[in-house]
């Protein structure tokens, strides 16, 4: 297991070292200086080069590339350009909103995918299984943007049993902000639920054809014992590499859906630090972004590792 995990966590970190490479050298590489964005289109020379030098920009890319890799190492991830105030902060205050949505999103993207795949794998071939199927693909179809205006014309303007955006704070109750995050929620989860729902039907039903699940038939197992004492967890390798493929596709969704429902995530916070050239924002923000999709997939594996152990011998 030690070997198992030496590996996995070496990749980890390898892959984490390139992705910061790549971003810091594509924000390197955008048009556009950040001191006269933040001084404006009348700034003078001096100004800009006075900015430009407090902002440590005048200073060689590499020297600028370790001395961010350096900070975040200590826990330090620098100022804001625009905001003057530390990227911790904006971040911070953004995750409070993002991450409880994405962990929403997938809770309902999960249980629906399960309860879906299950149920139409159990029918195979029978009518509730093809309509289930043709109401996933309808699923996947839709853009999640378009489904979160629907979803506010619907259930906020017209019903108006939630909210149509915006977000109260921690501070104003816990369940006031559950219910604002809901239609943001089922907007993510509808596409991810949808995808993960077919994945699950097809691995339960590869797996029902393993000589394994007819042998336990034959020894008198009913359909429902055998898929949830032998089924279920051998089926669960491949679902398990699309959720956390899914939840990596749940934080960069909210960037899109945040902003519909006009919510103080981490959209927001990028897509302001975008305009308004913070470049510190966003290679902080995208690297943590790389770093929780990079995470995941490390947990994934190991869960594969817990789930099948053939897979960690055959690595070793």
């Amino acid at each position: 297991m030690s070997v198992f995990f030496a590996k996995r966590f070496l990749t980890l970190v390898a892959t984490l070292i390139g992705a910061s490479i790549v971003i810091f050298t594509v924000m390197e590489i955008l048009p556009g200086d950040p001191a006269l964005v933040i001084l404006g289109i009348g700034a003078t020379d001096e100004a800009v080069l006075t900015l430009t030098k407090e902002l440590g920009l005048d200073q060689p890319p590499i020297d600028r590339y370790f001395s961010w890799i350096g900070g975040i190492l200590q826990g330090e991830l620098g100022n804001s350009y625009a905001y003057k105030v530390p990227v911790w902060e904006l971040v911070g205050r953004a995750l409070q909103i993002t991450i409880p949505l994405a962990i929403l999103s997938m809770i309902l993207s999960v249980t629906l995918a399960l309860i879906v795949g299950l149920y139409a794998a159990a029918n195979h071939n029978k009518a509730s299984d093809v309509s289930l199927m043709g109401i996933s693909q309808l699923g996947i179809s839709v853009p999640n943007f378009w489904l979160a205006v629907l979803l506010i014309l619907f259930f906020a303007v017209k019903l108006q049993w939630f909210p149509a955006g915006g977000f109260p704070g921690w501070e104003e109750g816990f369940w006031i902000n559950i219910r604002a995050l809901i239609l943001p929620a089922i907007a993510l989860a509808t596409v991810q639920g949808a995808i993960l729902a077919r994945i699950t039907r097809s691995s339960v039903l590869d797996v029902f054809r393993e000589d394994f699940v007819r042998t336990a038939r034959a020894k008198g197992l009913s359909q429902r014992s055998t898929l949830w004492l032998h089924v279920l967890r051998n089926a669960m390798i491949p679902v398990l590499t699309v959720m956390g493929l899914q939840f990596a596709n749940l934080l960069a969704g909210t960037v899109i859906v945040e902003n519909v429902f006009y919510m103080p995530g981490l959209g927001s916070v990028v897509l302001k630090a975008i305009n308004n050239r913070d470049t510190i924002v966003v290679e902080n923000v995208v690297l943590m972004l790389a770093a929780m999709v990079v995470i995941t997939n490390f947990i994934v594996d190991i869960l594969y590792a817990v789930i099948d152990p053939r897979l960690k011998a055959h690595d070793i």
